[in-house]
């Protein structure tokens, strides 16, 4: 579990998260308890992106970090704004998902051109996000971010392998912001038909049929009860309100809805957006 050292600054988005430096080297994009949108958006993020993970999603290292009393206190931009003022950001157990490189030096965009959107190399991957946020009924648009990962040293080994940095070049997509899933704090699964659609269209221009959902239907259907289980049981209890019941409820649910994903996604196709245009 790392622990958070410094606050880096404050990230936009309605969970008023802060991006910040942990003792494992590595920054995060923290949400804390008090965030405006509810304790259990926390429980979401983990629980959601650990189940994408499981599938082979592009989506961020997540997990829990610390955020100590003393730097609360001694950090004036660590609060939380509120309708009618604002509160200090509470001390104990947060949401982190690891941002994916130095801040200073790797940049990261929530919007690229068209042109350059096309050419994202893991663009497939939208339709198997598509796939995931109709199983666990996102309320939000599905939200991504898109950066170069940085190459790998260059070991004697290669020297007579492909150029340096030529595993660098190209922006890959990695998909954030999972606490809308199970519809928020509701922990229900009111679907219709444009839920989790990805904004900009043409991510989706690949699609030609059900098809291209296939490999990820696949990996949900084959989903264990077990591996609910175990993804869940990594949530700190205090961030369902210590109400396993609930717990319970919703991974019971989301196990009956696999067979179900199929049937929504077409709700997609049919519907007047007309979210894949290539669909024969």
């Amino acid at each position: 579990m790392p622990l958070a050292l410094e606050q880096i600054r404050r990230m936009r988005g309605g969970a008023q998260s802060h991006l910040m430096r942990c003792a494992d080297g590595a920054y995060y994009v923290v949400k804390f308890q008090n965030n405006p949108q509810g304790t259990r958006i926390l429980a979401n993020e983990l629980l959601a992106t650990r189940l994408a993970a499981r599938l082979g999603l592009p989506v961020p290292d997540v997990g829990v970090v610390e955020v100590g009393e003393e730097l609360i206190n001694k950090t004036d931009e660590l609060f939380i704004e509120l309708g009618r003022g604002r509160q200090r950001c509470i001390a104990g157990l947060q949401f982190g998902s690891k941002y994916p490189g130095d801040p200073a030096t790797l940049p990261v965009y929530d919007f690229l051109p068209d042109e350059q959107l096309r050419r994202v190399l893991n663009l497939q991957d939208f339709a198997g996000m598509l796939v995931f946020d109709k199983w666990t009924c996102n309320t939000n648009g599905r939200q991504a971010v898109f950066f170069t990962p940085p190459a790998p040293a260059r070991s004697a080994s290669s020297a007579s392998a492909e150029p340096f940095g030529q595993l660098a070049k190209g922006l890959r997509a990695i998909m954030i912001d999972n606490g809308f899933c199970f519809n928020a704090t509701e922990w229900n699964f009111p679907d219709a038909p444009l839920r989790g659609i990805y904004l900009r269209q043409l991510v989706y221009e690949q699609i030609r049929g059900m098809s291209a959902f296939e490999p990820w239907l696949a990996r949900v259907a084959r989903f264990t009860e077990q591996a609910l289980d175990e993804s869940a049981g990594e949530i700190p209890p205090e961030w369902y309100g210590f109400d396993q019941g609930a717990l319970y409820r919703l991974l019971e649910m989301l196990y009956r809805r696999r067979t179900q994903i199929e049937m929504l996604l077409t709700a997609s196709w049919k519907s007047s957006r007309i979210p894949f245009p290539n669909w024969v």
